[in-house]
């Protein structure tokens, strides 16, 4: 998809509800193989398939893989943050419920908000502070439940937030000057890199996330699956980046709780209990709140007359 230099908001939205749609889906697959399929070989296929189906797309439509230092630098960054976070969830997601792991990594617009005051010297208000207290609050109620039957793997969202929190601040960096499909393309096969190191150091460690094992027929397909629809949905998310301000895109980012809600009431037969439906809903108001600010404040003034 090629920008004219413009934001285009509507379309910015829907990319960003068909990766809140898309991500969810994927994180099921994950969640369905981490009892059978060790972590390290998901994360392997995940961006393998990146690789396979994005290369072969860039290069049939004559993108240009040229990079500035910058650029080729601020990519690595960004996917080993994108390693990180998605190795991270998915260990919550052996221990988790899907809606759950989901709300509790939505601390991210908080963790956002707080780094942009601290590293970049952004004036944050007090209204907007106390929704950043309010919400990390809401986050503790989904927590404490998980805590208490699940023990610290409840709080590897908590890691997600803050590391998926700078990847959507570099993403940002990079999504208006550069073709996603490359930036995506090029990450995969970074990503592989990274992991084959990864590989290379661990062999014969016989540990159960670092081993690699023969998958069935039915978990071949499943793993096909995540491998796409990760692919996809950050593909989309990247796009929409590219298209309308991180502003604008966050309100649509909270539309991946729901359908984490019913993609988890489907697949697992999981909701979440009262205390965690409660905390859910005051972090995504909280997280609204702080949106609803940030567009107010950002407003341009009305000309004097």
């Amino acid at each position: 998809m090629q920008n004219d230099g413009q934001d285009r908001p509507s379309l910015g939205i829907m990319l960003m509800i068909g990766f809140c749609a898309a991500a969810p889906l994927g994180d099921a697959i994950a969640k369905v193989l981490g009892d059978t399929i060790p972590l390290l070989q998901l994360l392997v296929v995940r961006f393998a398939a990146q690789a396979l189906i994005l290369l072969p797309l860039a290069l049939l439509g004559g993108h240009s893989f040229r990079m500035t230092r910058r650029v080729f630098w601020l990519t690595a960054a960004r996917t080993l943050l994108h390693i990180i976070g998605i190795g991270v969830f998915f260990t919550a997601l052996r221990f988790l419920p899907l809606a759950d792991a989901v709300a509790i990594a939505y601390v991210m617009p908080f963790i956002m908000l707080l780094l942009g005051r601290l590293v970049l010297g952004e004036m944050v208000g007090a209204r907007r502070i106390m929704a950043c207290v309010v919400g990390f609050g809401g986050t503790l109620l989904v927590i404490q439940p998980s805590f208490a039957e699940v023990g610290w793997p409840a709080l590897l969202p908590l890691v997600v937030a803050v590391v998926f929190a700078l990847y959507m601040l570099v993403s940002r960096q990079l999504a208006r000057d550069n073709d996603p499909m490359v930036l995506q393309a090029v990450a995969g096969l970074m990503a592989l890199a990274v992991l084959g190191v990864v590989v290379l150091f661990t062999r014969g460690i016989d540990v159960q996330p670092l081993s690699f094992v023969t998958p069935t027929t039915r978990d071949l397909w499943l793993l096909v699956g995540i491998g796409a629809l990760g692919t996809f949905a950050h593909l989309l998310m990247t796009w929409s980046l590219r298209f309308a301000p991180s502003a604008t895109l966050a309100p649509m980012q909270y539309l991946e709780i729901p359908f984490a809600t019913f993609i988890g009431w489907l697949v697992f037969h999981d909701l979440p209990n009262g205390l965690a439906a409660i905390g859910i809903a005051v972090t995504m108001a909280s997280g609204l709140y702080i949106v609803w600010r940030e567009r107010a404040t950002t407003r341009p003034l009305p000309p004097q007359t």
